[in-house]
């Protein structure tokens, strides 16, 4: 079956306000269930009567496309049971396998399974295969579960036991609730579940399901809301457990390999085959090596596999054209934790030149992610770009409004970085940490640091960033009493963490970002002179989108594009009268407004073409009389004058077809053999007002 692939874990964040909104959907369609109905429609398509059009189908899309895909995949729908693994001893390996996913669900699990005893519901873990690991709950209901096999060692996927919350929400990677007759398969029409898949941290690959399962009295529409909490918890805790298993092989590598040069390209990976650092190896080869070494990902995972064998799976997965390389074991409380890869130093500068060459493609392709062709942005984008390769800047300020895309600026400044793009970024929101755990979110605390304090201590993002970046967003929210210890950090470039004396180096970039003008702050002694002049030593002040020109048409472009690509429709047509009242907009939200404009746009368009009567009244509203003033004070002339110079051709060669064409920009794009955007960027360079005749 079909398995989605992710981006790390910033797009993973995307991804839930995606299953957000299908969650919202599904059960404002849920309302319209009847059980009947749905029996109906379920014997109409193993019968393979036609069925009605999609918009008149009686049950939900999610629900009607699992089903083809069960009958064409030739499942029995009469079948009553999951196949179950007997074996005690394989299930006993299972969970070994899956100590990492186990280890995260055990403190949501435990505190939600005391609260399920009585209710009828019961709650399960399945790995990224759909076998049931772990099961919790009502007594009773674990008992019955066991008849259709509903329990540890239980395989759940689509292709073996038909729609299910398990199988089906890890076919789509989306939140799903399979409610009684929902289900492909007569055995389990007795039952009603909610699944959600759990994903990787890491590259944002699902790992596994979280499922509420139970008698169809059970249900209600907070249970898939409830097991999407519980994914979103289990999620947490991994990246934590991953980051604290970052450092410790990191500082395993600094204190084995003693013999390692700045100028040697290194990778190392940790026991899954996952590299979480690499430098001065190129991306090309960095992820070739990363595909192969996760291909070994199972292998790596069983627990059969000695420390030997993990590091000869490792040696031999090493590409020919990277076989001189020496592996290094990193051992963590006593056991083979993971593995560093070092390439001694290239003769002739190899390894600098290879280190120029990727820092250049990971410019490109995170320039790439800013679209826009406005002189305003592209100054911008280059200057972030110059500052990325200074390595001497090791503090600056991104200035720009709300929803102008100030983190992708951060990030472009990371991909520049001489170090590998493989180091890490970690973002923190200043605005979103309450006053009290602003220090232990900053710099750590130890154990009993203070009340509520984590019982083995925690490192702060600091430590987390160590060799990468730290994001600070909105620092202008950081209260003054923080703002002299993150100082004196930047200044002395060691952290403290809360209740202990001793120092740890750290060595990080601080981009700092924010929508307030920091120098005002400080005069009104709401900021910090000090540390305003010390983060502002570089400033990048990125355009709001009323500044951009036409670039508010290429980013609907863009966004029209890559949302119908990830919905597997056409792009959506816009009328020139939408065109005009969107380039004319005022965009107070910049670009987070835009791109939630152009996804409501595909929510709530039926035909795909969008006119001026499906935009926002408010937003239609503001920008009439903009365009009508430019339509009264710009009128084009009819007839050519004399050229002085190409540019002036260029000019009176728009004018004029805009002319003849009554102001159709897409009849004068054509005319011209130009595309729309080419065009906007041509009237908005010559100062040409679009009016009509």
């Amino acid at each position: 079956m079909k398995q989605d692939s992710y981006t790390r874990r910033n797009s993973a964040m995307a991804q839930s306000s995606s299953g957000d909104r299908l969650i919202a959907a599904d059960l404002t369609l849920y309302a319209d269930y009847d059980e009947r109905v749905t029996m109906r429609a379920w014997e109409a398509l193993l019968e393979g009567r036609s069925e009605p059009a999609s918009s008149s189908l009686p049950v939900r899309s999610t629900i009607h496309e699992s089903w083809h895909r069960c009958a064409n995949g030739g499942i029995d729908a009469q079948q009553n049971e999951a196949p179950l693994e007997t074996d005690k001893d394989a299930v006993e390996a299972l969970a070994r396998g899956n100590f990492e996913l186990l280890a995260a669900a055990a403190r949501p699990f435990s505190a939600m399974g005391r609260l399920l005893d009585g209710t009828g519901a019961m709650l399960m873990l399945a790995d990224s295969k759909g076998v049931l690991i772990q099961a919790i709950g009502d007594k009773k209901t674990i008992y019955d579960g066991m008849d259709i096999h509903l329990g540890v060692g239980g395989k759940w996927t689509e292709d073996v036991v038909g729609t299910n919350g398990i199988g089906t929400a890890l076919w789509t990677g989306e939140p799903v609730f399979v409610h009684a007759a929902e289900h492909f398969c007569a055995g389990i029409k007795a039952w009603t579940c909610a699944g959600a898949p759990i994903r990787d941290p890491f590259d944002g690959k699902v790992m596994g399901v979280v499922d509420l399962s139970g008698h169809p009295d059970i249900f209600r529409p907070h249970n898939i809301a409830l097991v999407a909490a519980a994914a979103r918890e289990i999620e947490r805790a991994l990246a934590d457990s991953q980051n604290e298993e970052r450092m410790r092989l990191l500082e395993a590598f600094i204190a084995s390999v003693g013999s390692y040069h700045s100028t040697d390209a290194v990778m190392i990976i940790d026991r899954h085959g996952r590299a979480i650092y690499s430098n001065n190896i190129p991306i090309a080869d960095s992820k070739q090596f990363g595909d192969t070494i996760r291909q070994e990902a199972l292998s790596c995972r069983l627990p059969e596999l000695t420390n030997s064998g993990f590091l000869d799976r490792v040696a031999g997965s090493i590409p020919q054209d990277m076989q001189s390389c020496n592996v290094c074991p990193l051992e963590l409380d006593g056991a083979v934790r993971g593995a560093a890869l070092v390439f001694a130093k290239a003769k002739g500068g190899r390894a600098a030149e290879i280190g120029r060459e990727s820092r250049t493609q990971r410019l490109k392709d995170e320039s790439a992610l800013i679209v826009g062709e406005s002189e305003a942005l592209l100054a911008a984008i280059d200057i972030a770009c110059r500052v990325s390769e200074a390595e001497e800047v090791t503090s600056l300020l991104i200035e720009g409004e709300t929803g102008v895309g100030k983190e992708l600026f951060a990030r472009l400044i990371h991909a520049g970085s001489r170090k590998s793009s493989n180091n890490p970024f970690i973002a923190l929101n200043c605005g979103a940490v309450t006053k009290e755990l602003f220090g232990s979110e900053l710099f750590g605390h130890v154990s009993g640091a203070f009340t509520g304090a984590s019982r083995d201590g925690k490192p702060g993002v600091f430590e987390l960033a160590n060799g990468g970046i730290l994001s600070l967003d909105e620092i202008g929210e950081m209260p003054l009493d923080i703002q002299p210890f993150l100082l004196r950090v930047l200044e002395e470039r060691v952290v403290y963490r809360l209740g202990d004396s001793r120092s740890r180096p750290v060595d990080v970039r601080v981009v700092a970002s924010t929508n307030r003008d920091l120098k005002e702050e400080a005069a009104a002694g709401r900021f910090r002179r000090d540390l305003f002049y010390r983060i502002s030593t570089v400033s990048i002040h990125v355009p709001p989108l009323r500044e951009r020109g036409s670039d508010s048409l290429l980013l609907i472009e863009h966004f029209n594009r890559k949302l119908a690509h990830r919905k597997g429709t056409a792009p959506l047509r816009f009328s020139n009268d939408a065109l005009d009242s969107l380039l004319a907009y005022r965009w107070p939200g910049n670009v987070r407004e835009l791109r939630n404009l152009v996804e409501r746009l595909h929510l709530l368009s039926s035909n795909g073409f969008v006119d001026l009567k499906d935009l926002p009244s408010d937003m239609v509203e503001r920008t009439r009389d903009h365009i009508d003033v430019l339509s009264a004070t710009d009128a084009l002339p009819r007839a050519e004058v004399p050229v002085l110079s190409f540019e002036e051709a260029e000019r009176q060669a728009i004018r004029n077809a805009l002319a003849a064409e009554h102001g159709n920009l897409s009849k004068v794009a054509r005319r011209l053999g130009v595309s729309r955007p080419t065009l906007y960027r041509k009237l908005e360079q010559f100062g040409i007002k679009r009016g009509f005749m």
